[in-house]
């Protein structure tokens, strides 16, 4: 692929080059503001810049990884782009995990170094990690103390010091970041993107919605997350636009922030705007200023995209479809679809990416036949971390990833989500896979067998609910299990229903049959 047009200000494709041109284009243009701190455009630059100087000197070389557990917050983005400079790989971890979660992460992608934070919503993430096993971990460095204390380093030194190291040259096809994907085998994968990958995805994505240098984009989306990350505050950085990081979902604190700094960028999953929508803060607050609306999920109301329109004042509300393996996008609605459109399609392959269909032997099926969901392009992911035999099951010799989801193309093009990635269901905007939690679940000391499909709820959507088979001698009570379950998983894998069972049900192979205990539930 050519260099595209709207790139032409970037010598290189890299997110050093990127921030680098940025601070000399838009200078003292605030970057990034948070509650007490706003960084400029070249802040990011000179800041970033002195702590790639300490990474450097504390060992990172080209390709290494450095671990960042923490809310979306300024320290994180500053820690990012330090990485990316020092040539390093970012590897984000989810802030709901446990430590059991976090260290297997840790421990998979190697990394040498964790940024995390000590005071986040009353959790130490470093004490999480106090009786795990990390031989490849070298230092934790805090990114909300400012004092050296035990094994951490001083982030405010990093940030304010530079040191005389030479840093490394970074191409367009280094890896820049190993995102970790739960998927139905229930062991965490780490999905790598290079540079060129995500700048070439993100001004495709940050063009076409219209994100532009006159925007206020506050990001709820999780930083962990891709569309936190690569559409959230990466995009804002290539658009110029001036990105507000927020760490906890509040529907009053989002609509009191869109008043006071008339936000006009707010993308999330669809119960975001639900949740505003039920706000009686909306009556006395003016959130006139809000301009763009990103959401993706399998089916959205029609009545939602109408109020955010309506009700809400956006003027483009796009819908879109994406995964991790896919650089985080694969369609999108066009700005000018109409509310059934943007409601019950996922809209249409971005430029250079080919969508097609396809039946159980692999054919390609005619348009309006439900199929599986195959993506081709320059967006698809190089394969997963030191996982060989799950790249090649996942992307096939003529580099088609199969997606695993189910989908209907229509005659132009654009893709409905019929089924989402075998039994995986949607706690809440994330993404939970009952293999995983059976495998966590499965860990107790009582347990034999465990099965969990996903519930609807009316506030998350869908939650978790666990059918388990004890061992023989062995006593457990719902609570129990759910206590143990809040200390050893992310909250939203959580059951929220226990049904102790004699056994499961399982067909002639010996698989359990999910379906059965859906329709017993």
């Amino acid at each position: 692929m050519g260099k595209d047009i709207r790139l032409k200000y970037l010598n290189k494709l890299t997110i050093p080059a990127l921030i680098e041109t940025q601070a000399e284009r838009l200078s003292s243009k605030p970057a990034l503001i948070s509650d007490d701190k706003i960084y400029s455009f070249k802040d990011l630059h000179n800041l970033s810049t002195n702590i790639a100087t300490h990474l450097v000197d504390l060992g990172i070389s080209h390709g290494d990884r450095v671990a960042i557990w923490a809310p979306n917050m300024t320290e994180w983005v500053l820690a990012a782009i330090a990485i990316h400079k020092a040539a390093g790989v970012i590897v984000p971890i989810n802030t709901r995990m446990k430590g059991k979660e976090a260290a297997y992460i840790l421990n998979n992608s190697e990394a040498k170094i964790l940024f995390s934070v000590k005071t986040f919503l009353g959790v130490d993430y470093f004490k999480l990690l106090e009786n795990e096993q990390l031989p490849h971990l070298q230092h934790q460095i805090s990114l909300d103390d400012n004092e050296i204390s035990g094994s951490t380093l001083s982030f405010l030194n990093l940030k304010e010091n530079s040191l005389k190291v030479e840093l490394p040259e970074v191409s367009e096809t280094d890896m820049a970041d190993i995102i970790f994907t739960s998927g139905t085998t229930g062991k965490p994968k780490g999905v790598i993107s290079s540079h060129l990958q995500n700048i070439k995805v993100f001004d495709y994505w940050s063009t076409y919605i219209g994100l532009g240098e006159d925007d206020r984009y506050l990001i709820v989306n999780p930083f962990f997350h891709t569309f936190g990350y690569k559409a959230g505050w990466l995009a804002a950085v290539m658009r110029g636009a001036t990105a507000y990081p927020f760490p906890v979902f509040d529907a009053d604190q989002i609509i009191e922030t869109i008043n006071r700094e008339k936000i006009s960028m707010l993308p999330g999953p669809p119960t975001l705007y639900q949740s505003i929508l039920t706000s009686s803060l909306i009556e006395d607050m003016d959130i006139s200023s809000l301009r763009l609306g990103v959401t993706g999920a399998a089916s959205i109301p029609i009545q939602l995209i109408r109020d955010m329109k309506e009700k809400l004042g956006f003027e483009t509300v796009i819908t879109a479809y994406g995964l991790t393996e896919s650089t985080g996008v694969v369609t999108m609605c066009t700005p000018d679809d109409d509310y059934e459109t943007i409601a019950t399609t996922s809209g249409c392959a971005i430029a250079d990416v080919e969508v097609k269909c396809v039946n159980q032997d692999g054919q390609e099926i005619p348009v309006g036949e439900p199929g599986e969901i195959l993506v081709r392009g320059y967006n698809i992911t190089q394969g997963y971390f030191n996982n060989p035999e799950a790249t090649a099951e996942a992307i096939d010799s003529q580099g088609w990833l199969h997606t695993g989801d189910i989908g209907i193309l229509d005659q132009n093009g654009y893709i409905k989500i019929t089924d989402r990635s075998k039994d995986m269901f949607i706690v809440g905007g994330f993404n939970a896979y009952p293999a995983e939690i059976e495998n966590i679940l499965c860990d107790h000391p009582a347990i034999s067998q465990a099965a969990v499909i996903g519930i609807e709820d009316k506030r998350m959507g869908e939650v978790a609910k666990a059918f388990i088979v004890l061992k023989p001698d062995q006593d457990l009570s719902e609570d129990a299990l759910v206590q143990w379950s809040r200390e050893n998983m992310a909250n939203y894998k959580v059951p929220r229903d226990v049904e102790f069972v004699k056994d499961l049900p399982t067909n002639a192979a010996g698989k359990i049959m999910k379906y059965v205990l859906k329709d017993e539930s």
